[in-house]
């Protein structure tokens, strides 16, 4: 039991501690009876978040294209491409067919792979790509789900953006768009459904060092013909530096997730949370 001291300044000076406030919290046991849906949940910042909120209690689905080698321990699964209108479909029919409802989802799919060659090279089918991934994928949830936390006057929707909508990369136009409009989306939907007593966010990782991010780095490592801590360090240096002198690991980002997600985020919504190490320096 982690007890918040809760002090007041008023009057001079600290005034008292509230011991039975409800804000006590009972860390391991915060997400007890809720229900979660992570997509992309099998793999990097997905499974980390995956594990992290079904450890503090919850009942938690992921969701992927192709089947795991090996789940998170405990949750459940649906094989479907959220990236398609009927894999959503799927995904939205077979957890309510599950749980009943939802209270928290977690819109964690992303991702992008195209031309390098610049703007010019790209075609309508890659920028729909893009879009389909890192948009329209959450859309189409939060429109399957919103009703039903609407009637139970309650729930949490996080949005897993990405600092690239602030800090374009050249080869990743499409990308970096479609995560700058999944922000500006996620804050109006927030506004709309704030009066529901339903709270969304977005959540802005910097480079995370996944596996994907691993398998990168190794084929970098191989290509200049350097150690796996060298080519890391130059993909830092090309993403302008990281204060904190390092990559996050997949937990940091799922800790800020399960903050957000919880009680002790109840009067946090419309917001984007940049976790990056300190790659952004502008206010």
């Amino acid at each position: 039991m982690i007890k918040l001291a809760l002090y007041s300044t008023f009057e001079g000076g600290f005034s008292r501690t509230m011991e039975n406030s409800p804000y006590l919290l009972n860390m391991s046991k915060e997400f007890a009876g809720k229900r979660v849906l992570v997509t992309g949940g099998i793999r990097g910042i997905g499974r980390a978040i995956v594990k992290r909120l079904h450890a503090a209690g919850a009942e938690v689905i992921a969701t992927a294209r192709s089947l795991p080698e090996a789940l998170p321990e405990g949750a459940g699964f649906i094989q479907a491409d959220v990236c398609l209108p009927e894999g959503a479909d799927h995904i939205i029919k077979e957890t309510i067919h599950t749980f009943g409802g939802l209270d928290i989802l977690i819109n964690n799919v992303g991702g992008y792979s195209s031309s390098t060659a610049g703007a010019l090279a790209l075609t309508d089918e890659d920028w729909q790509t893009a879009f389909n991934a890192n948009l329209f994928s959450s859309v189409r949830l939060d429109r399957g789900f919103l009703p039903y936390m609407v009637k139970q006057q309650s729930g949490v929707i996080v949005h897993i953006s990405s600092i690239q909508r602030k800090l374009p990369g050249n080869m990743t136009m499409p990308y970096s768009a479609a995560k700058a409009a999944l922000v500006n989306y996620s804050k109006n939907l927030a506004t709309q459904f704030g009066p529901e007593g339903i709270r969304i966010n977005a959540l802005a990782p910097g480079f995370t060092e996944t596996e994907a991010a691993e398998q990168l780095i190794e084929r970098m490592a191989k290509q200049a013909g350097t150690d796996y801590l060298a080519a890391r360090e130059q993909l830092m240096d090309e993403l302008g530096g990281i204060p904190l002198g390092r990559p996050a690991q997949p937990e940091e980002v799922a800790e800020l997730a399960a903050f957000l997600a919880s009680s002790r985020a109840s009067y946090v919504t419309g917001c984007e949370y940049v976790i990056d190490g300190g790659t952004i320096r502008t206010v």
